[in-house]
């Protein structure tokens, strides 16, 4: 009889595999990413449904295969429901996923990153946090974990937003979201954020062009409804 193995971890990724059956990529804290198939995941009232979404955080009861591992069980802390009813935040959240597999590794210790997602998800559901600070947030710690960054700002900014660069490069996970910047100083930080991003990461994120399209929209709208 095979062993089962626990696991503490996230859905970053789910496809579609036949008709009923669904892959997926598992961000664990006890190895890294790993690919998981879910075995009549798409059956109506199956177990797996659930377990089987994005953003889906919990504990994980796989077999062990040579390549991937298949889905028995799972206990979910949170699904982050709360971000369904958010398109703006489900977008959020969607890039980080996509950020988190960009940057991780089959079997290599992603223990930073999964820890990263899973506050970042939190604050997104925090109102007097706003999204594009998380954002900016996230995306600098993201390449702190990476270990691609500079302990100053790579551009000259404000005081204030030095210190915000430096804040969040120094802060522990749990204590990234305990503060919020003006609207200048967030203008600042991202430009930095920008910055950095240009020297390190080397692709386009798709969440995150829908995301820009989103906010573009909600701008143009804002300021149609002022001059009316």
């Amino acid at each position: 009889m095979r062993e089962i193995l626990e696991m503490t971890g996230m859905v970053i990724k789910v496809s579609s595999v036949g008709e009923y059956d669904r892959r997926m990529v598992i961000l664990t804290w006890e190895r890294g990413k790993i690919t998981v198939f879910a075995r009549g995941a798409k059956r109506p009232g199956s177990s797996l449904m659930g377990p089987s979404r994005p953003f889906a955080f919990g504990k994980f009861k796989l077999y062990e295969g040579r390549d991937s591992y298949t889905l028995q069980s799972a206990d979910i802390g949170r699904y982050f429901e709360e971000l369904a009813g958010d398109m703006e935040g489900a977008c959020y959240g969607q890039y980080f996923l996509e950020m988190a597999d960009y940057y991780t590794r089959e079997n290599v210790d992603g223990s930073g990153m999964l820890l990263l997602v899973y506050q970042s998800l939190r604050a997104l559901l925090k109102p007097r946090i706003p999204n594009e600070l998380v954002r900016r947030v996230f995306e600098l710690k993201a390449m702190v974990v990476n270990g691609e960054y500079t302990q100053k700002p790579p551009v000259a900014v404000s005081d204030s937003a030095g210190y915000t660069w430096e804040y969040v490069v120094a802060s522990p996970m749990e204590k990234l979201y305990t503060f919020v910047v003006t609207d200048e100083v967030l203008e600042e930080f991202g430009r930095c954020v920008d910055r950095n991003k240009e020297c390190y990461i080397d692709r386009e994120f798709c969440s995150l062009g829908i995301l820009k399209a989103l906010t573009a929209r909600d701008k143009r709208g804002k300021t149609a409804g002022e001059t009316v």
